[in-house]
């Protein structure tokens, strides 16, 4: 392990950083347990000459925890369940991925 991967590891299993989620691949249980670290920034997005604010969801995740993850699998945290929409996106060493999220 190097050392980015053993510095992310240490992010995920910080319980002020990440929560526990279940990660439902093709949307089935039981799933698998993973950590999550939740991410909800604004967006704009023009449209025309229109400009709209939106609200968003994503999450981070450990990329060892999620190989196969894509779109229309869910991620269930705590009580809600959201649906990953889009496809995942993988940092530079490949050792996180972004989702975003949508409720279902």
């Amino acid at each position: 392990m190097n050392a980015f991967a053993a510095a992310v590891t240490r992010i995920f299993t910080d319980p002020h950083m990440a929560v526990d989620a279940t990660w439902l691949p093709g949307g089935v249980p039981p799933g698998s347990t993973i950590r999550a670290i939740r991410k909800a920034p604004d967006e704009v997005t023009s449209y025309g000459g229109a400009r709209i604010w939106s609200e968003t969801l994503r999450i981070d995740v450990m990329a060892a925890e999620t190989p196969s993850i894509q779109p229309g699998d869910r991620i269930v945290i705590g009580v809600e369940t959201f649906e990953v929409q889009g496809e995942p996106i993988r940092d530079r060493e490949r050792l996180v991925v972004t989702l975003d999220l949508r409720p279902v």
